[in-house]
C-alpha cells in the first residue's frame, strides 16, 4: 500500500477534479437506483388493478422472533409511510398521469445518469492522462540528472522502456483501477440499501457469498502482479534488442547477420509471449470465478426468497425490487474483482519506476554550492585517484595546466585516459585526492557554473534529428543568425552547408545519419567554438578520419584552441608536436612529462610509441606508392 499511496501523490494537483468526479459518481449511482425503484415495481402497480399493495407484508411469524423489536418497528414505520404516500400519489392522479410521471422520471434520471457517467469517466482520464505526464516528466528530468555511471550500466532500450512502457502501464492502474476502486463502491452501496429495504435477511446471506469471491481474486492478483513485473522485464529486453538493431543496422547488414537478429529477437518476443500468456491464464480466471460463485449465492437467495413470496411473507414487487438490486450488484462487484489486479499491474510497473526515481545520482551538487567564477589562472588534479568497482583506473595523478595551455594525453589503450578528462566536468568524482580551478575544489561549486566553461569535442560525434543551424546553436538557443554562420566558418563547416539543399536549415538525420563524419565533427566544433568555453576537452577528435578530412578538422581544431586550456587525447602523436605539456600514462599512473621534443630525447614509452606510429605510417605510404605505381 505504501507504493500506491506514494502513487496517489500525484493526484494532488487534480484534487479539485477528482473532487468533482467523486461528486459525479455518487450521482450516478444515486440516479441508477431511482431508475430502478421507479422502473421495476411502479411500472407494475401502474398496470395492476390493485396498486396499493407494494409494501404490503404479513405480520412475523414464529421462525421470525429473533428479529429484535426495533427492527420491526422500523420496518413497520418506513413500510406504513412510504405506503400512505403511494396511496396519496394513486388516489390524487390517475394510473395514465402516474404512467407518464413515471416514464418522463426515468428520462430525466437515465439522462442525468448518463451526464454524471460522462462527467466522472472523462475527468477521471484526464486525471490518469495527467498523473502519467506528470510521472514521465519527473522521470525523465531524474534520468537526465543521474550520473554517467549509470548510462554506462544500463542499457538505453531498459531506460526507454520505463519512460514508454512502464508510465502506460501505471496509467490504467489510475484510470481504470481507481476509477473503479472509487465508483463501485457507490453503485453497491446504493443497490445494497434497496437490497435491505426489500428484504434484509436475504441481503446478508448474499453477502456472506462475497469473501469466497475475495479470496481467490486476491490470490490471483498476487500472483499476476509477479508476472506483471516479470513481462514488464521481457518487454524492457525487447525493447533493447531493437534500439540495439537499428542503431547498429549498417554493422549487422555488413556482416551479413539480419538472420541471427531476426531470431534473436523472435527469441525474445517468444519469451515475451509466454509470460503473457501465464498472465492472461490468471487474468480470464477472474471473471468465471467471480460469476459461478455469485450465481451459486444468487440461487440459494432466488430459492429462499421464492419460497417467501409463495408464503406471502412478502410482496412479489418487493422480490423483485431485490433480485434486480442483486443482479445490478453483481456487475459492480465483478469489477471491483478486476480492480485488484489492475492495481497490481500499475503497481508492478510503478515500482520499477520508482525504482529508477530512487537511483541516486553519484553526482551530486554540494548543497552549499557555488557559481565558479571564469577561469583564470590554472586547473589542478592533485593526488587523484578513481576506481571503478573495486577496479582501480587512476592511481595519484598529479597534473596542472594554465590558462592558454594544451595538455596532451598519451599512453596504450585502456590506461585511462577519457576516466582522467570525464573527472574535469564531473561527470565522474575522484575517489581520491581532488580537482581544483583557481584554487576552487569543483565539488564545491553548481555542475551548470562548470559545466558552462566546458567545451567537448569527441570521436563519437553526436547530432540531433534537427536542423543543423540547432544542432550549432544546442548550447546556445539564442544565438543570432550571425553568431552561428561565423561558428560555422571557423569550424570550416560554412561551404559544406551552404552546398546542402536547404542549407543551414537542412535536418541532419538521426545522430547525422545524412552527413559525412568530417562533416559531422566539423559541426560539433562549431557548436563548440559558438559555446566559446574557456576550457575545452578533445577526445581523439581525428583519429575516424580520412586525410582530406582530418586536414579540414585539425585546421578547424586548431582555431578552436586558440587562447583556451586544452585537454587532448591524440591517437596519433603527430597531432600533438605543439602540445604546451605531454602526459604519458601507463597503468593508470603518469610515467612521462614533458615537451614533444624533451620527451623523444629521454626515450621510454613515448618514444616506443612515436616510433611505432612513424613505422606504420611509412609501412602505409610505402604500401601506398606501390600500388599507384
Amino acid at each position: 500500500m505504501g507504493l500506491y499511496r506514494r502513487l496517489l501523490r500525484y493526484l494532488r494537483p487534480y484534487k479539485g477534479r477528482f473532487l468533482v468526479a467523486l461528486i459525479c459518481m455518487w450521482f450516478a449511482a444515486i440516479f441508477s437506483g431511482f431508475t430502478l425503484v421507479t422502473g421495476l415495481p411502479l411500472m407494475g402497480k401502474v398496470l395492476s388493478p390493485k396498486p396499493v399493495a407494494l409494501f404490503e407484508v404479513k405480520e412475523p411469524g414464529i421462525e421470525e422472533e429473533f428479529i429484535p423489536d426495533y427492527i420491526v418497528k422500523l420496518q413497520k414505520s418506513w413500510k406504513g409511510k412510504a405506503r400512505e404516500k403511494l396511496l396519496y400519489f394513486y388516489e390524487k392522479y390517475t394510473r395514465k398521469e402516474v404512467l407518464l410521471f413515471i416514464l418522463i422520471a426515468m428520462v430525466i434520471t437515465t439522462f442525468a445518469k448518463g451526464l454524471s457517467n460522462y462527467c466522472q469517466e472523462y475527468l477521471m482520464r484526464y486525471i490518469g492522462q495527467g498523473v502519467v505526464i506528470d510521472l514521465r516528466n519527473d522521470l525523465y528530468r531524474h534520468i537526465s540528472s543521474l550520473s554517467l555511471g549509470y548510462f554506462t550500466d544500463k542499457r538505453s532500450g531498459e531506460i526507454v522502456s520505463r519512460l514508454t512502457y512502464d508510465t502506460g502501464a501505471v496509467q490504467s492502474s489510475i484510470t481504470s483501477g481507481l476509477r473503479n476502486l472509487l465508483l463501485q463502491p457507490c453503485f453497491l452501496i446504493v443497490y445494497l440499501i434497496l437490497a435491505l429495504a426489500a428484504n434484509w435477511k436475504m441481503t446478508l446471506i448474499f453477502l456472506c457469498v462475497i469473501p469466497f469471491i475475495a479470496l481467490p481474486v486476491a490470490r490471483l492478483g498476487r500472483r499476476i502482479k509477479k508476472l506483471t513485473t516479470r513481462s514488464q522485464e521481457k518487454m524492457a529486453n525487447v525493447y533493447s534488442n531493437l534500439q540495439e538493431t537499428v542503431s547498429g543496422i549498417h554493422i549487422v547488414q555488413a556482416f551479413s547477420m539480419e538472420e541471427k537478429e531476426n531470431e534473436r529477437f523472435r527469441q525474445e518476443n517468444r519469451s515475451l509471449f509466454r509470460t503473457l500468456m501465464k498472465w492472461a491464464r490468471r487474468d480470464v480466471l477472474v471473471s468465471p470465478i467471480t460469476e459461478l460463485v455469485s450465481v451459486l449465492g444468487i440461487t440459494v437467495i432466488a430459492w429462499y426468497g421464492c419460497m417467501q413470496v409463495i408464503e406471502g411473507i412478502i410482496t412479489f414487487d418487493l422480490f423483485v425490487i431485490f433480485v434486480a438490486a442483486l443482479g445490478m450488484m453483481a456487475q459492480p462487484i465483478k469489477r471491483l474483482s478486476k480492480v485488484n489486479i489492475e492495481i497490481q499491474q500499475g503497481l508492478a510497473a510503478a515500482e520499477r519506476v520508482f525504482r529508477v526515481l530512487d537511483t541516486e545520482p553519484t553526482v551530486k551538487e554540494a548543497k552549499d554550492a557555488k557559481e565558479l567564477p571564469r577561469i583564470k589562472e590554472r586547473i589542478e588534479l592533485k593526488k587523484v585517484g578513481f576506481s571503478y568497482e573495486k577496479e582501480e583506473i587512476l592511481k595519484n595523478i598529479d597534473l596542472e595546466a594554465g590558462v592558454g595551455e594544451i595538455v596532451a594525453l598519451v599512453g596504450p589503450t585502456g590506461v585511462g585516459k577519457t576516466t582522467l578528462v570525464n573527472l574535469i566536468p564531473r561527470f565522474y568524482d575522484p575517489t581520491d585526492g581532488e580537482i581544483t580551478i583557481d584554487g576552487e575544489d569543483i565539488r564545491k561549486v553548481t555542475l551548470k557554473s562548470l559545466r558552462g566553461q566546458i567545451g567537448i569535442v569527441t570521436q563519437e560525434t553526436f547530432l540531433f534529428n534537427d536542423t543543423i543551424r540547432n544542432n550549432i546553436a544546442y548550447g546556445k538557443p539564442e544565438a543570432k543568425e550571425e553568431d552561428i554562420i561565423r561558428a560555422a566558418k571557423t569550424a570550416n563547416a560554412h561551404d559544406f552547408i551552404r552546398a546542402t539543399e536547404k542549407g543551414y536549415d537542412t535536418i541532419v538525420g538521426e545522430r547525422g545519419a545524412k552527413l559525412s563524419g568530417g562533416e559531422k565533427q566539423r559541426l560539433t566544433i562549431a557548436r563548440a567554438i559558438l559555446k566559446n568555453p574557456p576550457i575545452l576537452i578533445m577526445d581523439e577528435a581525428t583519429s575516424a578520419l580520412d586525410s582530406q578530412a582530418e586536414k579540414l578538422v585539425q585546421e578547424a581544431l586548431d582555431k578552436l584552441m586558440k587562447g583556451r586550456t586544452t585537454f587532448v587525447i591524440a591517437h596519433r602523436l603527430s597531432t600533438i608536436r605543439n602540445a604546451d605539456k605531454i602526459i604519458v600514462l601507463e597503468k593508470g599512473r603518469i610515467v612521462q612529462k614533458g615537451t614533444h621534443e624533451e620527451l623523444l630525447t629521454k626515450g621510454g614509452l613515448y618514444k616506443r610509441l612515436y616510433e611505432m606510429q612513424f613505422a606504420t605510417a611509412e609501412t602505409q605510404n610505402l604500401t601506398k606508392r606501390r600500388r599507384e605505381n
